[in-house]
């Protein structure tokens, strides 16, 4: 098996939104999506999806993206991103997800020997109350991570764990104290990312459009 990861897809069937807004790389990226996984992934494969899934406002609109995505290959595990506004109750979006399809929020997960688990954050200088949130929100699931048996641990943020200037955080202290093998992020567009160092961890940016709408391998 081996696993790739790719975020920030960015469907949006029910009612269709372009985003050629952000850059001509974006025109018509949902057939370059479909398409460019079908040519990488292959059934027994698993795929990390790091948020923003759909553009979906309700779950049974974004079911019509998840649908699409449950029928390409692989295994997928998703995680919610800042405009994933149909992910209401985690039992909720589990008990619809199509099969071969994993929802995680606060916990972890073990397929075929790889431990997966999440993390994100919504911070800024006025919001401590959602840092501290947020990274309790970590630390419960690298805590769930830890009771799992697994050869290859992974930790998937939507948000990249540091700020722009690559500042420790809560987030790097607690990655770092778990010390998985790779960690990946997406959520930024349109602009050049310099990775943070974590201390022989490897660290992957796999935000759709960086990647050419190409999933790309992590192990």
């Amino acid at each position: 098996m081996r696993v790739f990861a790719i975020a920030d897809p960015h469907l949006s069937k029910a009612q269709p939104k372009p985003m050629d807004i952000f850059g001509g790389n974006w025109q018509g990226h949902p057939e370059v999506f479909f398409e460019r996984w079908r040519e990488t992934v292959h059934n027994e494969d698993l795929v990390l999806i790091p948020g923003d899934i759909s553009w979906a406002m309700r779950l049974e609109d974004a079911l019509l993206d998840l649908n699409d995505i449950a029928a390409l290959p692989g295994k997928k595990v998703l995680l919610r991103g800042n405009h994933d506004y149909w992910w209401s109750a985690i039992g909720k979006v589990r008990k619809i997800l199509p099969e071969t399809m994993y929802a995680l929020q606060n916990d972890a997960l073990c397929i075929d020997g790889v431990v997966t688990c999440p993390g994100g954050y919504e911070f800024t200088e006025d919001d401590q109350k959602i840092y501290i949130r947020e990274v309790e929100r970590l630390n419960l699931s690298l805590q769930a991570a830890k009771k799992l048996k697994g050869k290859k641990f992974l930790v998937m943020l939507h948000y990249p764990p540091t700020n722009f200037r690559l500042e420790p955080s809560g987030f790097t202290e607690l990655i770092l104290k778990a010390k998985p093998d790779a960690v990946v992020f997406g959520h930024l567009h349109g602009e050049k990312v310099t990775l943070p160092k974590l201390e022989g961890i490897a660290v992957h940016f796999v935000a759709a459009d960086a990647l050419g709408f190409r999933p790309k391998q992590i192990l």
